[in-house]
Protein backbone atom coordinates (compact mmCIF):
# COMPACT_ATOMS: atom_id res chain seq x y z
CA UNK A 1 0.00 0.00 0.00
CA UNK A 2 1.23 3.23 -0.95
CA UNK A 3 1.75 5.50 1.14
CA UNK A 4 -0.11 9.32 1.48
CA UNK A 5 1.80 12.47 2.22
CA UNK A 6 -0.18 15.58 3.78
CA UNK A 7 1.35 18.68 4.13
CA UNK A 8 -0.07 22.06 5.55
CA UNK A 9 -2.95 20.06 6.77
CA UNK A 10 -5.63 22.22 8.48
CA UNK A 11 -9.17 20.63 10.08
CA UNK A 12 -10.46 21.38 6.62
CA UNK A 13 -7.59 20.96 3.96
CA UNK A 14 -4.33 20.27 3.04
CA UNK A 15 -2.05 22.38 0.72
CA UNK A 16 -0.99 19.46 -0.50
CA UNK A 17 -1.51 15.94 -1.05
CA UNK A 18 0.81 13.29 -2.34
CA UNK A 19 0.01 9.52 -3.38
CA UNK A 20 1.82 7.05 -5.35
CA UNK A 21 4.01 9.77 -6.61
CA UNK A 22 1.39 12.18 -7.62
CA UNK A 23 1.06 15.85 -6.18
CA UNK A 24 -2.59 17.06 -5.48
CA UNK A 25 -3.08 20.76 -4.58
CA UNK A 26 -5.57 23.69 -4.74
CA UNK A 27 -4.26 27.66 -4.46
CA UNK A 28 -6.42 30.43 -4.63
CA UNK A 29 -5.20 34.32 -4.78
CA UNK A 30 -3.45 34.99 -1.10
CA UNK A 31 -4.68 38.69 -1.95
CA UNK A 32 -8.10 39.21 -3.00
CA UNK A 33 -7.47 42.39 -4.62
CA UNK A 34 -6.71 42.70 -8.12
CA UNK A 35 -7.22 42.44 -11.64
CA UNK A 36 -7.58 38.71 -12.96
CA UNK A 37 -4.31 38.50 -14.29
CA UNK A 38 -2.96 39.71 -11.35
CA UNK A 39 -5.08 37.06 -9.23
CA UNK A 40 -3.68 34.34 -11.61
CA UNK A 41 -0.22 35.73 -11.73
CA UNK A 42 -0.02 35.06 -7.66
CA UNK A 43 -2.05 31.37 -7.99
CA UNK A 44 0.07 30.26 -10.20
CA UNK A 45 3.25 31.92 -8.33
CA UNK A 46 2.22 30.06 -5.48
CA UNK A 47 1.75 26.77 -7.85
CA UNK A 48 5.38 26.95 -8.73
CA UNK A 49 6.56 27.44 -5.15
CA UNK A 50 4.65 24.32 -3.91
CA UNK A 51 5.30 22.31 -6.37
CA UNK A 52 9.40 23.24 -6.07
CA UNK A 53 8.71 22.65 -2.78
CA UNK A 54 7.32 19.20 -3.10
CA UNK A 55 10.19 17.81 -6.20
CA UNK A 56 8.39 19.09 -9.28
CA UNK A 57 7.76 21.44 -11.46
CA UNK A 58 5.29 23.71 -13.64
CA UNK A 59 6.13 21.27 -16.58
CA UNK A 60 4.83 18.26 -14.37
CA UNK A 61 1.74 19.05 -14.34
CA UNK A 62 -0.96 16.09 -15.95
CA UNK A 63 -4.27 17.77 -15.12
CA UNK A 64 -5.78 21.19 -14.13
CA UNK A 65 -8.89 22.89 -13.62
CA UNK A 66 -9.45 26.32 -13.12
CA UNK A 67 -12.45 28.10 -11.83
CA UNK A 68 -13.72 31.43 -12.87
CA UNK A 69 -16.28 33.43 -11.38
CA UNK A 70 -16.42 35.45 -14.92
CA UNK A 71 -16.11 33.80 -18.18
CA UNK A 72 -15.29 37.46 -19.30
CA UNK A 73 -12.05 36.96 -17.56
CA UNK A 74 -11.12 33.85 -19.67
CA UNK A 75 -8.54 35.75 -22.40
CA UNK A 76 -6.90 37.50 -19.81
CA UNK A 77 -5.82 34.37 -17.63
CA UNK A 78 -5.23 32.33 -20.36
CA UNK A 79 -2.55 35.23 -21.25
CA UNK A 80 -0.60 34.76 -17.85
CA UNK A 81 -1.07 30.90 -18.10
CA UNK A 82 -0.01 30.25 -21.63
CA UNK A 83 3.06 32.27 -20.23
CA UNK A 84 3.99 30.28 -17.34
CA UNK A 85 3.15 26.95 -18.60
CA UNK A 86 6.33 25.79 -20.48
CA UNK A 87 6.70 25.36 -23.91
CA UNK A 88 5.46 21.58 -25.30
CA UNK A 89 4.34 20.81 -21.40
CA UNK A 90 0.82 21.76 -21.59
CA UNK A 91 -1.66 19.54 -19.25
CA UNK A 92 -4.65 18.06 -19.44
CA UNK A 93 -7.12 21.25 -18.40
CA UNK A 94 -10.70 22.53 -17.77
CA UNK A 95 -12.21 25.70 -17.21
CA UNK A 96 -15.10 25.83 -15.75
CA UNK A 97 -17.81 29.02 -14.83
CA UNK A 98 -18.85 28.84 -11.10
CA UNK A 99 -21.39 30.76 -9.20
CA UNK A 100 -18.75 32.21 -6.61
CA UNK A 101 -15.21 30.95 -4.40
CA UNK A 102 -15.15 31.23 -0.58
CA UNK A 103 -14.34 35.03 -1.15
CA UNK A 104 -16.44 36.86 -2.81
CA UNK A 105 -13.49 39.22 -4.07
CA UNK A 106 -11.28 35.55 -5.37
CA UNK A 107 -11.83 35.75 -9.41
CA UNK A 108 -9.86 32.25 -9.59
CA UNK A 109 -8.93 29.26 -7.70
CA UNK A 110 -7.05 26.28 -9.95
CA UNK A 111 -6.97 22.22 -9.08
CA UNK A 112 -4.68 20.63 -10.34
CA UNK A 113 -2.27 16.98 -10.09
CA UNK A 114 1.53 16.62 -11.27
CA UNK A 115 3.90 14.45 -11.44
CA UNK A 116 6.69 14.24 -8.47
Amino acid sequence: MSAIERHGVTARYADAVIHAGTIHLVEVPANSTGSIEAQTREVLDAIGRQLAKLGSDPSRILMATIYLVDMADYAAMNAVWDAWVPPGSAPARACVQVAGLADPAWRIEIALAAAR
